[in-house]
């Protein structure tokens, strides 16, 4: 007899259900009601099918003619559905109801049929669109089982359950081999894969077998307590937790977790199932209120990386992620969880493996790309259900061993279990398959005379979306408009061509345009006052275009170009950054600059963070690499109890050796305006816990020290700007001397002194430099420079400026040996230090087959709290290319740094939004991993005292 589930009972109490049911069938008006089931051939492991053997018996029994496609995948076989009473036949033309479980190739939809299975269009899916539009133009009357739900919105007919039992038997399969990678040896390696069991009673038995050697206390004690984080309460973690019941475990709350992983059992393992008041947070006043969550889920974080993911060894996901909602755990999260640390609670014996991070493994059941578990981009299969994903976002499915957390989000992980799966599928199916027989495809929608359950599940009819569904139009409208609902960013994001605007095509833009480019799926724009040099670098990288923009003149198609593109770099000079930081504001696009944060800059920080914006400062060589090399001493030194009580740091570019034949011992790399700037510029340390203030207008070259570090090369130092601020910034409250400095060969402070001496380096306008006045010679300048005559004897001219210098020969040589003080026509550029700066750049610019190097090095003193002391003396030297089309030292240095930090903001590793600077474990530690891959590999001494 025809069986009935009590929830459809329900909904038929407006009639007999019973006589419903067979009525549909004898309506003499209809004849012999046809159905079938289709094969499956969307993916090779697919052995499901919506009805079983069973199922299709009493359909048969009630009057019902059923087709089956032969399909030799299918767990049951063609026999079994045969004995059935099934007529099994390629040809289901005959059937008016065709049911099948996954999406259906275009060329097998048959025109005028009622059709119902997992279609994956209700979100408007791209990759499913096509199907979508052919069954449209074939007038398919299609139906979703997702979309079958009672009046409360819950599913009634799903795989959920044993979708949660095959990941959970993957996942310990994926524990066993991973942690036996990092060496060692657990009772979960002899868990295999959900599929290489009959059904779950035989995968139970070998979890019960493992179950039994855990509590003999086969874990090694060296892994620390193991803790399984299940989310989610519908039956997908239901299923996985049936699983786990079956090991020596015991349930705790979240408040529990950090004692129990420190002082839990070796001969069980603990559960814990978090809820979303367990993690979910309002921003504003804290607590959780489930309603408003579900309509605002944008007013809420997410504290689960902090509060539960720290704890977990593994976790097992099973809810379902809505565009908007705040993240399980973030892409920063990730890199956080994932990078190395110590666990001295572990009970470690010598020479035993030691775990890289308590996180080893990620069972997302839910198969949602980029959802609650951002790291997890891409769905694995179950020909490969794992890959390794690290915290610099690699993935590795050739191999368990390396870095990372291992991860399973197999997305038809029901087909690994394909008899129960068909049995628990079919069981909540059939009672509906009475109102599907009623549907007529070329019969008008509304004449559709079934339940709301069925009826409201219904996409297409008539050749048309239905009317619960005119949104899947709109939003494929919208996304044609390129109209972002958030719904349509969360898709967009991960196919879409990401657009990166280069403003500036100056000394180190090439490194940044040739790192962005070797990714296919980045195009890049490079806008520049000179048409020639965005030209020329745009034709050495592909998917790069020029374009003109000229900030001095207004910029005034800056806002057209930073509206369409996904990421500005500006590699203008400072004064520009401001104008550029608030037209990304205006549009909602994160900005990258290698350049300090100055106070107009940092006063942008609310707004950033209002508008969701993020405005990354100081990721270039100085200030950049130098941060992220001390930031990472300083978190190692701080993590272990230390205390920072000196930081000295030093960087520079400067020529080869063989280069320093000329007054300044100098050759620009980059531009000649900032070096001679900061000859002038005022500059602040502490020494001793003495603040040391250096006022501007040239004494910062009095404060020039000599630097032995590296006794081959003939050095000394200045100090740079302001150093104090970063006793703050760095979070050293302990340091009693800060100062950072720039590093240059002996002899150009010197010099410099001279070129100070006599005005060159004013910023003030003077009459006699502006482009549109009569032509001067350098002579002629210079005379107005120390108060003399133009007409003046040459020697003379010499003798004034030699006083000028103090009578010193290396000033005086300086200036001379420049060729300032001959006949040669000035390029006028208003003031001193900017025509200085333009002669400056051809004169002392590098040459074919010339090189250049960085020195950077950072000295951290050290006091850890048995008093004794240590240096950690970090070192880099980076030579530049000879070869005629190779980078520069700086513009390596600040090329791939900017461009490393380009990438991650394109791929969402930074979301931290506001004003920012790489003093982050998320920012730093990927950008120093990443520029070793491109030869910017520093050193470290450690040197320890008493």
């Amino acid at each position: 007899m025809w069986r009935l589930q009590p929830h459809r009972l329900g909904q038929l109490a407006c009639r007999d259900a019973r006589s419903a049911l067979f009525q549909s069938y004898r309506c003499a008006s209809s004849g012999q009601k046809v159905m079938a089931i289709r094969r499956e051939d969307h993916n090779v492991w697919e052995g499901r099918a919506p009805l079983a053997p069973s199922h299709v018996k009493q359909l048969v029994k009630a009057g019902v003619k059923v087709l089956v496609q032969p399909n030799n995948r299918r767990a049951y076989t063609m026999h079994e559905y045969q004995q059935a009473g099934a007529i099994i036949q390629e040809d289901i033309t005959e059937a008016s109801l065709i049911l099948g479980v996954k999406q259906i190739p275009i060329d097998a939809l048959l025109p005028n049929h009622t059709y119902c299975f997992f279609s994956h269009t209700i979100k408007a899916q791209e990759e499913n669109m096509p199907m979508l539009d052919a069954i449209l133009e074939k007038n398919i009357r299609l139906l979703d089982y997702e979309r079958f739900v009672d009046e409360n919105g819950k599913r009634l007919v799903a795989f959920g359950k044993h979708a949660g039992v095959a990941g959970m038997i993957n996942i310990l399969h994926g524990m066993g081999v991973r942690l036996l990678a990092l060496g060692h040896y657990t009772p979960f390696l002899h868990v295999g894969l959900a599929h290489n069991y009959r059904g779950t009673g035989m995968a139970k038995q070998a979890v019960r077998d493992i179950g039994y050697e855990i509590a003999l206390g086969s874990i090694p004690r060296s892994m620390g307590p193991v803790i399984f984080i299940f989310t989610g309460s519908g039956n997908v973690s239901k299923g996985a937790r049936e699983i786990f019941r079956e090991l020596p475990h015991e349930w705790v709350e979240v408040e529990h977790l950090p004692k129990v992983a420190r002082q839990g059992s070796m001969n069980k393992l603990y559960g814990c199932v978090v809820s979303r008041g367990d993690h979910y947070e309002r921003i504003e006043g804290g607590g959780f209120d489930v309603e408003e969550f579900t309509q605002h889920p944008e007013r809420y974080i997410s504290t689960f990386s902090l509060k539960v993911a720290p704890y977990a060894t593994c976790i097992v996901n099973g809810i379902y992620y809505a565009p908007g909602s705040p993240r399980l755990i973030s892409i920063p999260d990730a890199k956080t969880l994932l990078r190395r640390q110590e666990m001295p609670w572990l009970q470690q014996s010598p020479g035993s493996p030691t775990l890289p991070h308590r996180l080893i493994a990620i069972c997302d059941i839910s198969a949602d790309p980029g959802g609650s578990i951002e790291i997890m981009d891409q769905c694995t299969t179950i020909d490969r259900p794992f890959c390794i994903y690290d915290a610099d976002q690699h993935k590795n499915s050739e191999s368990f061993d390396g870095d990372g957390v291992v991860i399973c989000s197999v997305e038809q992980l029901p087909a690994q279990i394909p008899i129960e799966a068909t049995d628990y599928f079919g069981d909540r199916l059939i009672s509906w398959v009475p109102d599907m027989l009623k549907s007529f495809a070329t019969e008008p929608f509304e004449k559709y005379e079934a339940c709301p359950s069925v009826k409201n599940a219904v996409i297409t009819s008539n050749g048309k979306i239905t009317p619960n569904y005119a949104y899947i139009e709109t939003m494929r409208t919208k996304r044609r408009l390129r109209i972002g609902s958030r719904e349509l960013a969360f898709i967009a994001a991960k196919t879409k061509l990401k657009k990166v605007l280069v403003l500036g095509s100056g000394y180190v833009s090439a490194p940044v345009l040739e790192y962005l480019t070797r990714q296919k799926s980045v195009s890049v724009t490079i806008a520049s006052n000179s048409r020639s040099e965005a030209a020329q670098l745009a034709s050495k990288y592909p998917n790069t275009e020029p374009h003109y923009v000229d900030m001095i003149e207004g910029a005034e198609n800056l806002d057209g170009l930073v509206k369409e593109h996904d990421l500005i770099i500006s590699m203008f000079p400072q004064t520009f950054h401001i104008q550029v930081a608030k037209t990304c504001i205006k549009y909602q696009k994160n900005m990258l600059t290698s350049s300090y944060i100055s106070q107009e800059m940092r006063e942008l920080h609310n707004q950033a963070k209002q508008a969701g914006v993020t405005l990354l400062n100081e990721m270039g060589l100085d200030p950049g690499i130098d941060h992220c090399l001390a930031m990472e001493v300083f978190d190692e030194v701080k993590e272990s109890g230390g205390k920072v009580t000196s930081f000295i740091s030093y960087c520079g570019g400067l020529p080869s050796p063989e280069l320093t034949c000329n007054p300044l011992r100098y050759k620009f790399s980059w531009s000649p305006m900032g070096v001679l700037s900061n000859a002038i510029r005022p500059s602040r340390y502490l020494r001793d816990n003495e603040p040391v203030e250096i006022p501007a207008g040239g004494a910062l070259m009095d404060a020039v020290e000599e630097l032995d570090f590296l006794p081959g090369f003939n050095l000394e130092g200045i100090p740079n700007r302001d150093s104090i601020i970063y006793k703050d910034i760095f979070k050293i409250p302990d340091a009693h001397t800060i100062l950072r400095g720039s590093i240059r060969y002996k002899g150009f402070c010197n010099a410099m002194k001279g070129i100070v001496s006599v005005g060159l380096i004013s910023p003030d306008p003077v009459s006699a430099l502006h482009p549109g006045g009569p032509d001067i010679t350098w002579k002629e300048f210079m005379c107005g420079q120390v108060n003399a005559p133009t007409d003046i004897f040459h020697d003379t001219l010499k003798d004034l400026v030699f006083e000028k210098c103090g009578r010193d020969k290396a000033k005086y040589r300086a200036i001379a040996d420049l060729g300032l003080l001959d006949d040669e026509l000035v390029e006028k550029k208003y003031t001193p230090v900017d025509t200085l700066a333009k002669y400056l750049d051809s004169r002392l610019m590098y040459g074919p087959g010339e090189r250049d190097l960085v020195i950077l090095r950072n000295l951290t003193e050290v006091k850890w709290p048995n008093a004794a002391t240590e240096l950690r003396d970090v070192r880099l030297v980076v030579y530049g290319d000879s070869a005629p089309n190779g980078h520069s030292a700086m513009a390596k240095c600040v090329g791939y740094t900017v461009g490393v930090a380009a990438n991650m903001l394109l791929e969402g590793e930074i979301q931290e939004k506001g004003v920012l600077m790489p003093k982050d474990v998320t920012i730093y530690r990927p950008v120093l991993q990443r520029l070793r891959k491109e030869g910017i590999i520093a050193t470290e001494d450690i040197i320890r005292g008493k």
